[in-house]
């Protein structure tokens, strides 16, 4: 491919005798991944009903290279989200940044969803995550991807990291900063980003990379852990951005992360000499499988800080309802068999919502979705919503039209048709049902005389 020749001549002087083997990768294939989503399911689980060729990505725990023409995307278990389709390198920061259940986590600029994604099956609906993403175009791709993965505990935000840093003040646990960038690391991927490259692109996204980091120390808590990472190979971007933080943040150190064989450590040279700089990692397409990346894992000095936590009054099934509103709910509810959705519920206007609790006052921040959008009251009825089915598991409701992936009523229920249903397939002969693909939810459908009425989102439905 046609690379920038500042850019082959930077190379040059950075690789020195690897540039030929670095140059050499460009005239290969790209790798394909997925990621599969463990909040549905398991990577043995998967690895049992995966209807396609696949390899697992050995650095990843959860990854899997697959073959372009398998075209997973085309597949019912997409739809299902049972994965997510990620570059290989581009899945790694998420699994080095060590995310357990309860905490609070924020993703800072996390358009179009691959890391936050697997940051919410991380968190295996406990906790709270903070998606945000500056871009209001992006951040409706990332709204979409954290429903389709089935996530119920997320704030997805689209705020400039200065105005979230001001409510959010040594909040989080966790913080991953998948910076802007030069995006060199992935010229073989989108050959569009070398068409528009120019020599000044570094100096222009590290200064924007520093104001960025500024502002998420500040809402790290004293003892939490943040990932930053790039799909970039300057040298300005990378151990330059790193050695400027701990500079400007002396309470900042940067720690070890999970090894690979494949990773190469970080130059100290190529920063300000720090030594500590060689424990960052490197991902190089000479070297691994996948596209050019570069991580620093670091940790905030300090003792931990506790809050007393402030919740909004939030609605629990049992006469909790608004009065008005109240025998509408309670009916939908009884046959919803998964108690997490029968508390933590909130009504604004006619929607209802599950809303994850918070530690601080969010009032003036942007936002598209705070929680669950668990669906809409209409006249004398209440309309379940696509994310409130992605999010349920089949045993979580009291009846479900459950359809091998190979019945030809699911790509006719993809594309918004109606299908029917046999006698006995559900468990009620009427009324809401939770489609499903292999046990896993698709969406909606309402079941009449045998016929089930098409409930699934237009915005989503397949070509």
């Amino acid at each position: 491919m046609e690379l920038p020749v500042e850019f082959k001549e930077r190379m040059k002087e950075m690789l020195d005798g690897e540039y030929p083997e670095f140059i050499k990768s460009y005239d290969m294939p790209r790798t394909y991944g997925l990621r599969v989503n463990t909040l549905k399911i398991s990577p043995e689980e998967f690895e049992n009903i995966c209807p396609f060729s696949i390899q697992k990505i050995p650095w990843v725990k959860n990854g899997y290279f697959y073959r372009e023409q398998d075209m997973p995307s085309k597949h019912p278990y997409y739809f299902a989200g049972l994965y997510y389709l990620q570059e290989p390198s581009a899945m790694t920061p998420a699994s080095r940044l060590p995310v357990y259940p309860g905490e609070k986590v924020l993703d800072l600029c996390a358009a179009p969803g691959g890391k936050a994604t697997e940051l919410a099956a991380l968190l295996q609906g406990e906790g709270l995550l903070v998606a945000n993403e500056i871009s209001a175009s992006r951040a409706k791709a990332l709204l979409k991807n954290l429903e389709l993965t089935g996530a119920v505990n997320t704030f997805i935000t689209n705020e400039k990291p200065g105005n979230l840093s001001g409510i959010f003040e040594e909040y989080f646990d966790k913080i991953l900063v998948d910076a802007p960038c030069s995006g060199e690391g992935m010229f073989r991927k989108e050959p569009e980003v070398a068409a528009v490259w120019e020599a000044g692109r570094p100096s222009y996204f590290a200064q924007l990379q520093k104001n960025i980091l500024d502002q998420a120390v500040k809402m790290l808590r004293p003892g939490g852990m943040m990932l930053y990472s790039t799909c970039t190979f300057s040298k300005e971007e990378n151990e330059g951005t790193i050695s400027a933080l701990l500079q400007a943040h002396p309470q900042m150190q940067i720690c070890d992360m999970i090894p690979w064989a494949g990773f190469s450590a970080g130059i100290p040279q190529w920063g300000n000499g720090d030594p500590g700089l060689a424990k960052s990692v490197r991902i190089w397409p000479h070297k691994m499988q996948g596209e050019g990346h570069f991580m620093a894992l670091l940790k905030k000095k300090g003792e931990e800080k506790r809050e007393t936590v402030l919740r909004k009054k939030t609605s629990e099934r049992g006469g909790a309802f608004p009065k008005e509103t109240g025998k509408v709910l309670e009916q939908f509810w009884t046959h919803i068999k998964g108690r997490r959705f029968h508390s933590g519920l909130e009504i604004r206007g006619d929607k209802v919502y599950k809303v994850p609790g918070f530690e601080r006052q969010v009032r003036g921040i942007k936002f598209l979705r705070n929680g669950l959008m668990m669906g809409e009251l209409k006249k004398n009825r209440f309309e379940p919503s696509q994310p409130f089915a992605m999010a349920l598991k089949r045993e979580e409701f009291d009846s479900v039209l459950n359809m091998r992936a190979n019945d030809v009523r699911v790509e006719k229920y993809l594309k918004g048709e109606t299908i029917e249903v046999a006698s006995g397939e559900t468990a009620r002969k009427e009324g809401w049902q939770l489609v499903c693909v292999d046990g896993f939810s698709l969406g909606w459908g309402k079941l009449v005389n045998g016929v089930l009425k098409n409930k699934y989102l237009n915005a989503w439905r397949k070509n």
